[in-house]
């Protein structure tokens, strides 16, 4: 049976969840001790790793709230990881590593994910090794929302205002909005409209509703034959949230009044619509619109939580480069608050 570090990165892992294929473990689920912050500022709970074997299925799960990877990887940085019955040329290499924006685009904003990992990476980042994926994530309390094609959806904030997380225009289950459709209309699970996030953004970010119509005259048609649906997963913002807008390169002070401290809703360092920071850039570096670094979240709020000010620098330097050959900005929303 395959062995891990539970003292992988530093951080004291705890077997949470063991899958198991036959007599060998194909996909292990860790819990991570490091606590991270809520968009209400409270405490997500511990921050789930998730290591699956290539060729087999990977699971992603909130048990509440929804899926937020913090990173994934394939490759394989331990021999011991994935290695029964493989011959010892296939685990020596140790140092393999290469990022999968896939799991990210895929299962973000969703309660349960599942990912057939052959195939997944962009690339082989070690020919003639046998790979595994790493998968950190969190589940963050928002809400959700599934329209059918066709239909409107309605978001609608009780107490504050609409934050969208994340929007998908596509497919990436069978079940949802499957009721009399075809088989062959359910198959395609990999199925994404690249630009449904700016659209869905523009008509409900900052108000207490709004409606949106599920249909490809809007989002475009990612799968032709397929039938789709709008899911769309979204905060609501308490009253007195503020926002900061960095273009890429510019440094800007967070702060709050005397007595007051930082709390981060949301951040993320990339590019959601064309407009943004777009003044002198060529239509080249605006026309991504999916793009996200994956831990924006966690770097504004180690910088800046609870804090009465800070200082952020939106570079590549600080969060990575999500989308390389894009002119990227810094959103973040916070809100000054008291302590306990």
């Amino acid at each position: 049976m395959d062995s891990v570090d539970t003292h992988f990165r530093g951080n004291i892992y705890t077997f949470y969840n063991m899958i198991s294929l036959s007599v060998i473990i194909h996909t292990l689920v860790l819990l991570n001790s490091r606590l991270l912050i809520s968009a209400d500022g409270a405490a997500y709970g511990c921050c789930e790793t998730v290591v699956t074997c290539d060729g087999f299925v990977q699971r992603l799960s909130c048990d509440t709230g929804v899926i937020s990877v913090q990173s994934a990887t394939c490759g394989r940085t331990s021999s011991q990881i994935c290695s029964v019955g493989r011959p010892q040329s296939e685990i020596s290499n140790a140092r393999c590593s290469v990022d999968v924006p896939a799991v990210s685009k895929r299962c973000d904003g969703l309660r349960e994910c599942e990912l057939n990992t052959q195939g997944l990476a962009p690339k082989d980042p070690c020919f003639g090794t046998f790979k595994y994926y790493t998968t950190n994530y969190i589940c963050i309390p928002a809400e959700t929302s599934a329209t059918c094609h066709g239909g409107y959806g309605y978001l609608k904030c009780e107490n504050g205002r609409i934050q969208i997380n994340t929007a998908n225009y596509g497919r990436t289950d069978k079940t949802t909005c499957s009721e009399g459709r075809p088989s062959s209309e359910l198959q395609n699970t990999n199925c994404s409209s690249p630009n449904a996030l700016a659209p869905v953004s523009k008509s409900c970010n900052g108000l207490e509703s709004c409606e949106v119509f599920a249909t490809h005259t809007v989002f475009t048609d990612p799968c032709i034959g397929t039938y789709k649906y709008l899911a769309i997963s979204y905060f609501c913002l308490p009253p007195g949230v503020r926002s900061s807008l960095l273009c890429e390169h510019e440094t800007s002070a967070l702060t709050c009044d005397v007595g007051t401290f930082i709390r981060i809703h949301s951040a993320n360092y990339g590019r959601t619509d064309s407009s943004t920071c777009s003044t002198g850039r060529p239509a080249s570096q605006l026309a991504k619109t999916d793009c996200y670094a994956l831990n924006s979240h966690t770097v504004v709020a180690s910088g800046c939580e609870g804090k009465n000010n800070c200082t952020i620098l939106a570079s590549n330097n600080v969060f990575s480069d999500p989308c390389v050959g894009t002119f990227k900005y810094l959103y973040i929303s916070y809100s000054c608050v008291y302590k306990c």
